[in-house]
This record gives structure tokens, C-alpha cells and sequence, in this order.
């Protein structure tokens, strides 16, 4: 008994030995590591210091796709696990566009602010096994003040909006704009180009078709339906505040209003028109129109200035007068008890890691699945999502994230528009992206937030 005892108390005397080594030794490689770094510098001593810190705790050994790894990450059992929290890291979030608008000074991401300012507040990361062995990667509570700070100045530097009340100009969201400066004139004729039937190919749809002012911007169909009765591969998005996403169309494919508002009258699934010739000779008929469209565009009809005028027009299609809008500029009973705590649970269950900006969303692309595989059943060429742009393997699968604005109006949910309901799409989220599932009280809840985020849209009226 007493020869087991010495044997067991041997191994973990040996088996202590080896983990303090290898940790010892790991530590020691860290710290030469950031010695070393060729991370390019700021010329902002401030965001030196948060690069630094990223350096320091080992961020980009999973964050970045081309870390320089230590020797031992090809041994067995490392190779295997250091692959999966790579795999894992890359695919939740990529330090490389934080690192670039630290070094050029520029703003950094929303969406990647709101990322790591909650898995600081929740002290996720770095995660608990990495820490074992890499010591100097533990974030002290004064570095976790100095990166809370820095991501406060980020905010109320680039993001807060100006009438925004004090209490809440560190807030995740913002209220959308009052208004937006237009030209009038391209207003108007975008109005009529947008409800303009002849802008397809058999003068059956318009714009408004799939986007219907007077139904949340959307269509209510899971695709929409074109020309012909050609059912398309995806959910329409709502046209509604638009003009704050990054880029347009699920796949980001369309970097500006212009763009997209240039994509479905030529789609042959969509508008079927042949050609922005055809379209031309049509409106060309209208001697009104083209009196007008002449007053403002004098090269006359094309595709670059139909689609201007279109894109002026959706520029004033913003609802900023919700009720959580209210909140956020200073009315303490905007919101009731229960969408308040909506938002407090849509926050603590990282909704807002996303969901973030002034539309709550429309800022990245994000993978269905991050917590488990989603069931896509037959993957579609829809369902690759921003691969199909970028051609970059992280990106399968990838999707914009939609606003959440005026979103209890905009269903059926997702791209492929087969969720029908708001406490559905909560669950789902919950469970493939948080990895999480709430008592219904608080699902009811985040909805209930969902709803406050219902805004009123005033048609434009130049001014006078």
C-alpha cells in the first residue's frame, strides 16, 4: 500500500514538474514573442498600448489566420487542440481589422468593439485552458479598465449620435438620425422611379414590389416572387433604414445603395429586364418624366442616374422615432419594465455583439452556427452567403446581419425566410449562436425589447 502511495505521489510530483516546465517555459516564449512582435506601430500612444495588450495576452494565435505558432504545436494532443481554439477563435471574430484602425488610427468596427467589450465584462477570454499554460496571458482587472476605456473613447468619439442622451453615449446602439441630408429634386424622381412597374421587364414590378413601403420595406413571403412568377432563392430585406448598412444584400455583394438599387431590375428572376437600354427607351416615352429627370440629370436616362435617383430616395427611408429611439435620447418611460429588461438580457446574452450600431445590426458578416451546426439541410448557393464574394473559406456560410429595426414587421426571419416568428427567432438564436437556451419569461422579454424598436416613417417633404 505504502509502494502505491509513493508511486502515485511520484507521478504527480513528475507529472507537476512537467506542467510547471512547459508552462515556465511557454511564458518565457510569450514574452520574447511580444518582444519580437512586428505588429506595425500607431503613431497614437494610446492605441500602442491596446495593441500591445492584444500582442501581450497572445490574441492573434487564434484571432489572425497566419500566427506565427511555437514549436510544440505540432506535437500530438497540442496540434489537436491548438487547431480547434484556432479553427474556433478565427471563425468567432478576426483581431485583423482592429489591429489595421488601431495602427492608421481610423475607427474601429462596432461590431468588434461590442465583441470585446463583452467578453471582457464576462472575463472570457483569454479562455481558462490557454491561461494554464500561457501566465502572462491573464488579464489584470486594470487592463481590463484600460480596454473598457479605450472602447468608451472609440464610441463617444466615432459612434455617439449627437442627440443621444449623457447616460447612454456608451451604449452598444444609438438612436438613428432625425434626418438626412438629400438632394430634393433626386428624391423626388427616386419616388417615382421606385414605384415605376416599367422597370421591369414586362411592366409588371416595381422596387416597391418586393419592398412595400406600407409593410415594413418587405414583402411578408419566406423569397420573394419575380416577373413571371419566378420565385427568388432569398428572404427581401427591408429597404428601411438601408442607408446605415455597411454594404447591401445578404452577401454584402453591393457596396452602397446605388449598387443594389442597380441589381434587381436586371436580374432575370427579379425585374427581368434585358437591359438598362430597354428600360431606358421605356421611360424615354414619358415626356413628363423625362422633362424632370432632365431638370436634374442633364446627360438624360441610365442606368448610373436611374439608380442615383432611385438611391436618393431610399436614403430617406428612415423610422427614428421608436420607442427605444426615445430611450436612448433621454425618456426614462419610453420603454416599459419588461422591455427594459429585454434589453439588458439582449446585452447579456451577446445579441448586441452583433446586433449593434444604429440599425442593430447591418455592420458584419457572421456565420449561422457558431455554437453548433445550424440545420441547413440541402445547402443552397444563398445559404454560402458571403463566400460567394469574398471567396474566402471563413467567410461559408456567412451572412449580413440584418437591422433589427421595425423587425416584429418584417418577418418571416432569416435569409431563407422560414422562421415565422420573433420567439422562434430568439430561441434559434439563443441556441446556434449564444449556445444558450432562457426560461420563456425572459425570451418574452428580449421580444418584447424586439418590439420597442418599432419606428414611424414620415414620407419626405422638402423643405420650403
Amino acid at each position: 500500500m505504502k509502494k502505491l502511495k509513493y508511486i502515485i505521489a511520484a507521478v504527480i510530483v513528475i507529472g507537476l514538474v512537467c506542467y510547471l516546465g512547459l508552462a515556465g517555459y511557454i511564458s518565457h516564449y510569450d514574452s520574447e514573442r511580444s518582444k519580437k512582435s512586428t505588429v506595425q506601430a500607431s503613431a497614437v500612444a494610446a492605441n500602442n498600448k491596446i495593441l500591445g495588450l492584444f500582442s501581450e495576452k497572445g490574441c492573434d494565435y487564434c484571432h489572425t489566420p497566419s500566427a506565427e505558432l511555437p514549436f510544440y504545436a505540432s506535437f500530438p494532443v497540442a496540434k489537436q487542440l491548438m487547431e480547434y481554439d484556432i479553427q474556433l477563435g478565427y471563425k468567432s471574430f478576426n483581431l485583423e481589422a482592429v489591429r489595421a484602425a488601431l495602427i492608421a488610427d481610423t475607427p474601429v468596427p462596432q461590431s468588434e468593439l461590442n465583441k470585446i467589450e463583452w467578453v471582457m465584462q464576462h472575463e472570457t477570454m483569454p479562455p481558462a485552458r490557454y491561461v494554464a499554460l500561457h501566465w502572462g496571458a491573464t488579464v489584470s482587472p486594470e487592463e481590463q479598465a484600460d480596454i473598457l476605456s479605450w472602447i468608451a473613447g472609440q464610441r463617444e468619439k466615432n459612434y455617439a449620435s449627437a442627440d443621444v442622451a449623457a447616460q447612454h453615449r456608451n451604449e452598444p446602439v444609438q438612436p438613428i438620425p432625425k434626418s438626412i441630408a438629400v438632394d430634393d429634386r433626386k428624391v423626388d424622381l427616386g419616388f417615382r422611379l421606385y414605384h415605376d412597374p416599367r422597370l421591369s421587364g414586362d411592366g409588371t414590378i416595381s422596387c416597391a414590389h418586393c419592398h412595400a413601403l406600407n409593410a415594413g420595406g418587405v414583402d411578408g413571403r419566406e423569397t420573394s416572387v419575380g416577373v413571371g412568377g419566378a420565385v427568388g432563392p432569398i428572404n427581401a430585406p427591408t429597404v428601411y433604414n438601408s442607408v446605415f448598412n455597411i454594404e447591401q444584400f445578404w452577401d454584402g455583394r453591393a457596396p452602397s445603395l446605388q449598387a443594389q438599387a442597380g441589381g434587381p431590375p436586371l436580374n432575370p428572376i427579379e425585374m427581368a429586364s434585358k437591359s438598362w437600354d430597354d428600360i431606358v427607351a421605356k421611360l424615354d416615352k414619358d415626356p413628363v418624366l423625362k422633362r424632370d429627370f432632365l431638370a436634374v440629370y442633364p446627360d438624360g436616362f441610365s442606368g448610373d442616374t436611374i439608380t442615383d435617383a432611385i438611391a436618393e430616395f431610399e436614403k430617406t427611408l428612415i423610422t427614428p422615432d421608436s420607442p427605444f429611439d426615445n430611450w436612448l435620447r433621454g425618456d426614462d418611460k419610453a420603454l416599459t419594465a419588461q422591455q427594459l429588461h429585454g434589453y439588458q438580457l439582449f446585452k447579456e446574452n451577446r445579441c448586441a455583439t452583433c446586433h449593434g450600431g444604429i440599425i442593430l445590426g447591418g455592420h458584419s458578416f457572421e456565420p449561422l452556427g457558431l455554437k453548433q451546426d445550424f440545420n441547413f439541410g440541402e445547402v443552397t448557393a444563398a445559404d454560402i452567403g458571403r463566400m460567394n464574394v469574398t471567396k474566402e473559406i471563413r467567410d461559408k456560410l456567412r451572412q449580413k446581419v440584418p437591422g433589427l429595426r421595425n423587425v416584429a414587421l418584417t418577418g418571416p426571419y432569416f435569409h431563407r425566410g422560414d422562421v415565422t416568428s420573433l420567439d422562434s427567432a430568439v430561441k434559434l438564436m439563443l441556441r446556434y449562436q449564444v449556445g444558450t437556451e432562457l426560461p420563456q419569461q425572459d425570451v418574452d422579454d428580449i421580444v418584447a425589447f424586439l418590439e420597442s424598436l418599432t419606428g414611424v416613417y414620415t414620407p419626405y417633404k422638402p423643405a420650403q
